[in-house]
């Protein structure tokens, strides 16, 4: 592809592209970009929120350029203010050293590790002195960082604003300087960060960097945006069967978004799409996806599993068996349904299990369960299969 081929094709999807014309001129030239994307791990899992962004970065990496992947593993000590209300809660150095060793192998599912430069931004922050700190800080107003809508909105409302939260747009600027960014992807609520980059870098006499922006995906909830702090993600990491079976849980309106960003497709092929029958759409969104991170055999067996229960009232074959003594102590002649489901471990507390039986979403042998306090002795419970929300099937021996 020539120049104008490239960029054509790059800001495909892109909400915000800034600097597009400096970026043309050194693809022109040659040049092979630095294309800077920074993560910081604040929990174990990247998401299908930040397969959007790795996409597109695969994306420049597809065309020969060079992806710089931050691990920000100082930049989390600080925590990003990003659309957040309140402060965000301090991660121990242990907790963020154990989330960034996830992070690598899940971003490697998209992204070509021999064109990816790993980097973590403690290696130029530990060793930076107060006095650097200051001429850092002396490059930013407290009236531009007001310009940023979540601080200006909790300003308004008097909500406290540390210092520290200021500081942390100033760092991830900091960062392109030390990599020498050619360009900074994020999502479009990265705009004010990404932008503090390009004038961190044009003040140290650098090229400065270009700004791309894109949407952000919207969550299991067809509401709000895809996050780990409101629990409605999809994990790189999920399982198969939960990464297939959290796609069909989705709106079917917001399926369509999913098409478009996670599979890139064009809007031509979206729309022939919507010719078809929506519940085909959505076995073929999730088999694909499922298959993305699986395999082609991984996205099929998980739709024929899916069918089987939902479409053909049959049992998953792969249904995890429980023995009776693995739920209950040693000894226990009979135990309430909710003890037994919570001996499996897929439960997050016996009252996650008592309110999912109160919605009626608890199934012993296909009959809904109507009593949180129901009993079964080792007899009855022997063959059971139970059912607790769409996804979990459990079967308990004797």
């Amino acid at each position: 592809m020539d120049a104008q081929e490239q960029i054509n094709l790059l800001k495909m999807r892109a909400e915000k592209f800034i600097g597009e014309d400096e970026l043309l001129e050194r693809i022109k030239a040659g040049k092979r970009l630095r294309v800077k994307l920074g993560v910081d791990p604040t929990r174990p899992d990247l998401t299908f929120g930040h397969m959007v962004v790795f996409n597109k970065l695969r994306q420049f990496q597809d065309l020969g350029h060079q992806a710089v992947l931050i691990i920000g593993d100082f930049t989390t000590r600080v925590g990003d203010p990003t659309g957040r209300s309140a402060a965000r809660p301090v991660l121990s150095p242990e907790e963020i050293d154990a989330n960034a060793k996830t992070y690598l192998d899940q971003a490697f599912k998209i992204l070509d590790p021999e064109k990816t430069e790993v980097r973590h931004n403690s290696e130029w922050f530990e060793k930076m002195s107060m006095m650097d700190v200051l001429k850092l800080c002396r490059q930013m107003t407290v009236a531009r960082m007001l310009e940023r809508d979540d601080f200006a909105k909790r300003y308004a409302s008097k909500t406290p604003i540390s210092i520290v939260e200021f500081l942390y747009p100033l760092l991830q600027g900091y960062d392109s300087i030390m990599v020498e960014s050619d360009i900074e992807l994020g999502g479009t609520d990265q705009l004010f960060n990404n932008l503090v980059g390009r004038q961190l870098l044009e003040e140290a006499g650098k090229a400065p960097q270009a700004v791309m922006t894109l949407p952000l995906l919207v969550g299991l909830d067809g509401e709000r945006k895809m996050s780990k702090s409101y629990g409605n993600y999809i994990a790189l990491n999920d399982s198969a069967k939960d990464m297939f079976g959290k796609v069909m849980s989705i709106p079917d309106k917001t399926m369509w978004v999913y098409y478009e960003l996670l599979l890139e497709k064009s809007p031509s092929e979206i729309l022939a799409m919507k010719q078809q029958h929506p519940m085909e759409m959505k076995k073929q969104l999730a088999s694909a996806l499922t298959a993305k991170f699986y395999g082609e055999a991984a996205g099929k067996y998980e739709r024929e599993q899916f069918e089987a229960v939902f479409s053909k009232k049959q049992v998953r074959a792969d249904i995890p068996e429980f023995a009776w003594e693995k739920l209950v102590p040693a000894g226990t002649a009979d135990a309430t349904l909710v003890d037994l489901l919570a001996g499996t471990g897929f439960f997050a507390s016996k009252k996650e299990i008592r309110r999912l039986i109160e919605q009626g979403a608890v199934k012993l042998n296909d009959t809904k369960v109507e009593d949180a306090f129901l009993r079964l002795t080792q007899e009855e419970a022997d063959g059971a299969v139970v059912q607790a929300g769409k996804r979990i099937f459990v079967k308990i021996l004797k």
